[in-house]
């Protein structure tokens, strides 16, 4: 049996914007629903961050889920496993109180998990492990050490994987509690990473620049034989422009409507040609741009950022490459959450 495997989708992001959930929308109308009937999927595992607040969910942001994806899979007879992540747990400390148990109790196709489950998807065993934390670490550990699973499917922060382009995680669990299972599917971080048994699949869609071109989408597992497949989203948010005398007569300027856009400067030898670029990428229907003209991050002479990096590869690069005595992995944790958070004001 093939089941459809999605984590990370954050409905109600960036202050539920708009523009964010027409760009998710594409996705799923496009990419995901018409992948689950052509391969006649009937279960989907969400494997946790179904909603992005763990505080509360803006109404308009509950509904448009509920409209246009779990409306939907009721109506296709898919029944759908969701494993309680960190940011569909209300506290920091315990599953109980979470976003998509209080939320979508009226889809008696969706099944919550908010402790460690042990689930037949056919006839393959999986445990499905939610977010760990003070109240179920223990039980958690215990689950996981008594399990006869072949597989698991978590929401978990394992160290030694990149938690984003540019930053590998040094702190979380250890990777080796989980060495019985034959593999091991996770959430949480958003960008691809594996050690060869164990998989981050990402989110499906870009949310912010650190995520721009790095590929996104969903997998479609097949219980019988292990084996799996990425599907990709095509879709983009976030573009980067190398500007270099660039003809503004002919360049394209058609799939940056409604995008954010960051134009960097290499070579302006005319203003005028210059502006007139400019006055096309806005023509298009940008929905941002910003022009970076001096792309250098130089506190120190021996520091140097390059124009292909993105803002956090750039500062975790800075804090490690720094002589500090202190522990950079937790200021790296710090600043990226920072920067998420200033992210999702603007």
């Amino acid at each position: 049996m093939k089941v459809a495997i999605i984590t990370d989708q954050h409905f109600g992001a960036r202050k539920n914007s708009k523009l964010f959930h027409d760009y998710f929308l594409k996705f799923y109308k496009e990419v995901f629903f018409p992948r689950l009937e052509e391969e006649g999927i009937t279960t989907v595992v969400d494997m946790g961050d179904t909603f992005d607040s763990r505080k509360g969910i803006d109404f308009s942001a509950l509904s448009w889920a509920k409209n246009n994806y779990y409306d939907k899979l009721r109506d296709m007879g898919i029944t759908v496993h969701t494993i309680v992540g960190n940011h569909t747990a209300y506290y920091k400390n315990t599953n109980e109180v979470n976003a998509v148990d209080l939320l979508l109790r009226e889809y008696d196709n969706v099944k919550v998990y908010s402790k460690c489950e042990e689930v037949l998807l056919d006839k393959l065993k999986v445990l499905f492990i939610p977010w760990i934390n003070a109240e179920n670490f223990e039980s958690t550990v215990q689950s996981v050490k008594i399990s006869n699973s072949v597989c698991a499917m978590g929401h978990l922060e394992l160290n030694g994987f990149r938690a984003h382009r540019g930053h590998v995680m040094e702190e979380g669990l250890d990777c080796d509690l989980f060495k019985k299972f034959t593999k091991v599917f996770s959430g949480h971080f958003h960008t691809r990473s594996d050690d060869g048994r164990i998989y981050y699949l990402g989110n499906p869609y870009e949310m912010f620049w650190n995520d721009a071109n790095d590929k996104r989408g969903f997998v479609i597992f097949d219980t019988d034989t292990l084996e799996w497949e990425y599907i990709d989203n095509p879709n983009r948010m976030f573009y980067n422009i190398y500007y270099e005398d660039t003809d503004y007569q002919l360049f394209n300027t058609r799939e940056y409507e409604n995008k954010i856009v960051k134009v960097i400067v290499r070579q302006k030898t005319d203003l005028k040609k210059f502006e007139k670029f400019i006055d096309k990428l806005y023509a298009s229907g940008v929905f941002e741009l910003k022009i970076v003209e001096n792309f250098q991050f130089q506190e120190s002479e021996e520091f140097e950022a390059f124009e292909s990096e993105d803002t956090i590869s750039i500062l975790n690069r800075y804090i490690q490459e720094s002589e500090v005595n202190l522990e950079k992995s937790v200021i790296q944790r710090i600043v990226q959450e920072v920067y998420q958070e200033a992210c999702e004001m603007v």
